[in-house]
């Protein structure tokens, strides 16, 4: 049964189609709202800084999106704000995101009860805008499904700096997340300024850290956006930068390294001695003041306990304190950091690895195990958030994200889960492509943490989700503007529209792949065809859609059989073109192949006739093929593979029918 909500989006009045998260009610109106120079914004109950703010951002972007002019300086009030109060001085975990919009042929009208809600519904508004002049009238009522929706960036392992993130913060308001967890540490890098301890930075970041101002503006600047900020700061492993700077809290002699290479290594923190956690009660201390949310994120996962297990005196503290084993060493570590924080007047989140032992029932689990790690957690009474399923450093298809939902194992503990986040570690993006794998995909792990747990059509998704991705152009992120000057630079001072056909066909693969062989360490560039391919092809997406549509209806097919046509013999002719290859030399060959048997198969199709697989074998021999082509080259797949395969297969069944 399809949703009412999804039979609103494909009406004929088309006013929704761009919206990503999908709201929780919407209804549409008669007529439409044009938007011009006119444009203008009125608070008529409520406002302060932030609101103030949030509304000049939204006439700017709908200045860049439409190309209209507005100054919001006229005395034509098109848009009306009512809101009641401003809310807490910085976004807080369950505060009221809820808005109202209506908008007639004639005005726009919200209504929230914070500042946060009215930054919601601005951003629903921008999206309704989108490109054009005119907005479908339409009533709207929304609200979160879930009051913690995060993207998680690791900036260790290869740097960000502050533009990369306020870019990202653009973007994750304009779908609505409104957690910023940023990974502040980990092997390769401390990327904090502290005055308490300066080495931290000095010898741990290789010179890449964000001061303690740098850390106040983003802080700030989320806030305006209604998205709060939880570090994270990785204990007891995870903590080689940490040691570089104070080998004297180690669970082994030093001196340590910043690690270069990927994985999980030895170096811990010594969990045994009071002076580690007199250390770590100074240093949150001086980072908790920087950092005004009420959650603090300690890591707590990949624990290699073998410096544990081969010290003495780590040995003998275990013995004295009765703890059976490396498990209940940990376990003792984190409740007492987990005091520390308390003090601080904060609560303690963690990956799965900190669930266990007498932790205090107010931490939050944070699950990368999967839904029934979440679930075992929120039974024992820990609140929790999923990432499992959400790891955007995979490059799985946005589908599969999508499908994913924090609450697939969970029905009587429901209240205890806080939602979700998307998680984006940085083994394999840097700064030019970081944007290309958190965006679009993300969009949807968005509208699944705020539209209600019915809104699950894929295919609806997908053609919202290439909308909303156009429109993030206009935050700044540049998932789609890094795209060809990364195919020009490797085409080497020649035309790069070669490169661009084989990387259209392509899909980059993640880090199961990429991981393999050791190969990469953060000294080796990012650059590199598999950097600058997509995770997901958008153009053979709608091949494989024009196929569907073909083989359902030959007779009509003639649009389907057209595009199709041209791009299978786009690729029959581009591997001529495509030179030198280097490692691309048998992907190029293969789409090349691909386009010679998608255009001898549309051929069969068109012509009626039977491929007679038992005659001659060709189909049989070319889905052969196909399945060899479809094995990974140069750390991308084929993507091109599937429509022709699909084409295939359709003669197979007409073969099968007859």
């Amino acid at each position: 049964m399809i949703p009412k909500l999804l039979l609103c989006v494909f009406a004929p009045t088309l006013f929704a189609a761009d919206l990503m998260p999908l709201p929780s009610k919407m209804i549409p109106g008669e007529g439409k709202l044009r938007i011009d120079s006119t444009f203008g914004i009125a608070a008529t109950g409520y406002s302060d800084a932030r609101l103030k703010a949030a509304a000049l951002g939204f006439v700017r972007q709908i200045s860049m999106q439409t190309g209209i002019a507005i100054t919001n300086g006229n005395s034509t009030k098109t848009l009306t704000i009512d809101c009641r109060e401003g809310g807490p001085a910085y976004p807080e975990l369950g505060e009221d995101e809820a808005y109202r919009l209506d908008v007639t042929e004639s005005s726009v009208s919200l209504q929230s009860a914070t500042v946060t809600g009215s930054i919601r519904g601005l951003a629903t508004l921008a999206q309704l805008i989108g490109t054009g002049a005119e907005v479908s009238a339409v009533h709207i009522e929304d609200r979160p499904r879930f009051p913690w929706r995060g993207l998680m960036l690791d900036v260790s392992r290869h740097w960000m700096p502050v533009k990369v993130v306020e870019r990202n913060l653009n973007a994750m308001a304009a779908v609505k997340l409104n957690v910023f967890h940023w990974h502040l540490s980990d092997d390769q890098g401390f990327r904090v300024e502290s005055k308490r301890f300066p080495k931290l930075q000095q010898l741990g970041s290789d010179g890449n850290f964000y001061t303690q101002e740098e850390i106040r503006h983003v802080v700030d600047y989320a806030r305006d956006r209604g998205i709060r900020v939880v570090p994270e700061f990785d204990i007891p492993g995870h903590a080689t930068s940490w040691l570089v700077a104070y080998p004297e809290f180690a669970s082994a002699p030093g001196p340590y390294s910043i690690e270069r290479h990927w994985g999980i290594f030895k170096p811990t923190l010594d969990p045994t001695r009071e002076e580690t956690y007199a250390f770590l009660d100074e240093l949150f201390g001086e980072m908790a003041a920087l950092f005004p949310d009420r959650f603090f994120h300690i890591g707590g996962d990949e624990v290699d306990p073998t410096q544990w297990k081969n010290s003495a005196s780590i040995q003998e503290f275990a013995q004295q304190h009765h703890l059976a084993d490396s498990q209940a060493l940990h376990a003792d570590f984190n409740g007492r950091v987990q005091a520390v924080l308390m003090k601080y007047g904060k609560t303690m989140v963690g990956w799965d690895e900190i669930f266990g032992g007498d932790l205090e029932r107010g931490a939050v689990i944070q699950s990368w195990r999967g839904q029934a790690s979440l679930a075992e957690a929120a039974r024992k009474g820990y609140r929790g958030i999923l990432s499992f399923g959400y790891y955007l450093d995979h490059l799985k298809p946005a589908s599969n994200h999508y499908a994913v939902d924090p609450l697939e194992t969970i029905s009587a503990e429901a209240s205890r889960i806080l939602g979700g986040e998307a998680c984006m570690w940085s083994e394999y993006v840097s700064e030019e492509t970081v944007d290309s794998r958190i965006w679009p995909r993300t969009a949807a792990i968005a509208e699944r943490l705020w539209s209600p747990r019915d809104v699950t059509n894929i295919d609806s998704m997908y053609a919202r989700l290439e909308s909303v991705s156009r429109l993030l152009d206009w935050s700044g992120v540049k998932h789609r503007a890094n795209y060809e000057p990364m195919l020009e630079r490797l085409a080497g001072g020649k035309s790069s529209e070669p490169v661009r056909v084989l990387a259209d066909a392509s899909e980059a693969l993640g880090i199961e792949a990429r991981q393999k062989g050791g190969k990469y360490t953060s000294q080796v560039p990012l650059n590199r065809f598999v950097d600058a391919v997509r995770p997901e092809s958008e153009s053979v997406r709608h091949l494989e859609r024009d196929v569907r549509r073909l083989v359902a209806n030959e007779e009509n097919g003639v649009a389907e059989m057209a595009e199709l046509r041209a791009k299978f013999s786009e690729w029959a002719e581009n591997d001529a073109r495509l030179q030198p290859l280097g490692e691309l030399a048998q992907l190029s060959r293969n789409l090349s192949q691909l386009g010679s048997i998608g255009l001898r198969a549309l051929e069969l199709l068109r012509s009626g006739r039977p491929a007679r697989p038992n005659a001659d074998g060709w189909v049989a021999d070319q889905i052969l093929v196909i399945e060899r082509m479809q094995k990974p080259e140069a750390e991308v797949t084929l993507a091109a593979a599937r429509p022709v395969r699909l084409l295939l297969e359709a003669l197979v069944q007409r073969t099968v029918n007859k």
